[in-house]
């Protein structure tokens, strides 16, 4: 545990972007759940979403430099 602790300790974008991921990815299926996408559809939006959330962290973190 500690070992995953020190990773993220040393990359704190990475763990913005995994929280921002989980809550983001998390809303969508939530918001999503009665449209009735196929499979491959909610490949996509989930991968697009995570993908979104890697942008954002990164913008968030500019202001770290």
């Amino acid at each position: 545990m500690t070992g995953i602790r020190d990773f993220f300790g040393g990359h704190p974008r990475l763990l913005s972007w995994l929280v921002l991921a989980v809550g983001m990815v998390a809303m969508v299926l939530w918001a999503a759940k009665d449209v009735g996408f196929l499979p491959h559809q909610w490949a996509a939006l989930i991968i697009t979403t995570i993908l979104l959330a890697g942008a954002c962290a990164w913008i968030i973190g500019w202001g770290d430099d």
